[in-house]
């Protein structure tokens, strides 16, 4: 028997105003189209903003219906969109802010589960890493510098 240890590691930034320039425009694209948001059983808003590797920002929402769960988050909408419209561009760098009309969110809210293996797909499709930065509505943001490091033992196509 072997015991092996997994590490990751993140950057956090106290405030918005701390973030990159381009990230921080990132990030308020983001908290836009979070408003937009349609999640009337949940009242929780995520929004996302990619940026590609031609200069495009493809963004999503979370898009809920009563006939649950075939609503959707907005990663995966997100991703699909910008494979669907720019199928052979990388995608550089993700932003992610979530809110609730229940209550402030102030802790940075990560990807689930199925947002980070769909995304995990996309960042081994395009054999580079993708930069994450998260947040609630206010307060810090998480940087990740690749799905992997949310995502350590992803499964992959190789397993098929």
């Amino acid at each position: 028997m072997k015991k092996i240890q997994l590490s990751t590691s993140i950057t956090v930034f106290e405030t918005v105003s701390e973030l990159p320039k381009d990230v921080q425009e990132l990030m308020n694209e983001a908290v836009q189209i979070r408003k937009t948001a349609y999640a009337p059983y949940s009242n929780f808003h995520v929004g996302t903003a990619f940026l590609l590797e031609n200069g495009e920002v493809v963004t999503g929402n979370n898009q809920e219906n009563a006939a649950y769960p075939s609503g959707m988050c907005a990663e995966r909408v997100a991703v699909w969109k910008a494979s669907s419209q720019f199928p052979d561009i990388k995608i550089l760098k993700i932003a992610i802010t979530a809110s609730s009309v229940n209550n402030q969110v102030t802790e940075p809210v990560a990807p689930c589960g199925a947002c980070r293996q769909t995304l995990s797909e996309y960042e081994i499709k395009q054999d580079a890493n993708i930069e994450i930065y998260f947040m609630g509505e206010t307060g810090k943001i998480i940087k990740t510098d690749s799905l992997h490091d949310l995502l350590p033992l992803a499964f992959d196509k190789s397993f098929l």
